[in-house]
């Protein structure tokens, strides 16, 4: 899989899943405009880590959708094009709802949802506006194992990664005419910063065992299949949803 030159947008790189995601496509010869919101040393750092030339830094509030206009249309200024969007940002909050109080409820779905799905549906028109004229593109959306089993406590993030999927495979049969090819991760746990503090509570040993293989996923097994999916040869795969969680979670 090689992406010599291609530009490749990824949201919310500058740690964990992104990151990986961005060295993923950057090894293979992209030039790749890494998105952040607030850490812009955490950016740099990534695009440190990156080999090749030609990457370039990105800032938007991805709940804002005139920033998130301004953020494509700048990355496709300096690039030139835009041949792969990754939709990878998002935020994980929990409030389950017999502790909420109503106001706490009613201003947590939007917060999330701004990011989560809202956020990704702006960056996808937007992206998917500049692939049309271009001749073509992909988009590869991160939803979550969460999206299928429920998330009990963080309701409205499993609700934002279930209308993800769905995002993805309404827009995988509208834009396939225009050779703008979409796929999906869903990934259960993976070994990031945002889950770290998750596994380190008590029951942390219980989640590494719903897995058979004993362990949560590693960043780079994400980001491996992100890049398949955005390859050349991938076509076919479009509007699908790869389930990478291990077999901690089978769904028919």
């Amino acid at each position: 899989m090689h992406f010599d030159g291609k530009a490749i947008l990824v949201t919310g790189a500058s740690r964990g899943i992104g990151r990986e995601i961005a060295k993923a496509f950057a090894a293979r010869g992209a030039r790749v405009a890494l998105h952040y919101r607030c850490e812009l040393e955490a950016a740099e750092t990534t695009r440190n880590m990156l080999t090749g030339e030609g990457h370039i830094i990105a800032q938007a509030d991805l709940a804002d959708p005139a920033a998130v206009k301004r953020m494509v249309d700048e990355v496709v200024e300096r690039m030139g094009r835009i041949d792969v969007l990754v939709n990878n940002a998002g935020i994980y909050e929990e409030l389950p709802l017999p502790e909420a109080t109503y106001d706490e409820w009613a201003a947590y779905f939007p917060r999330v949802l701004g990011v989560n799905l809202y956020g990704a549906a702006n960056a996808t028109y937007c992206a998917a506006k500049y692939m049309m004229n271009q001749g073509g593109g992909r988009i590869v959306n991160i939803s979550s194992r969460g999206a299928f089993r429920g998330e009990p406590d963080a309701p409205a993030y499993g609700a934002s990664k279930a209308g993800l999927n769905s995002l993805g495979q309404s827009l995988a049969k509208l834009l396939a005419p225009h050779k703008i090819f979409i796929g999906t991760v869903a990934p259960g746990f993976v070994e990031t910063d945002m889950a770290a503090e998750r596994l380190a509570q008590p029951d942390g040993a219980d989640i590494l065992r719903q897995s058979p293989l004993g362990r949560v996923a590693k960043p780079e097994e994400v980001a491996h299949v992100a890049v398949f999916l955005a390859s050349e040869g991938a076509e076919f795969t479009t509007g699908a949803i790869v389930d990478v969680n291990g077999a901690s979670y089978l769904r028919s």
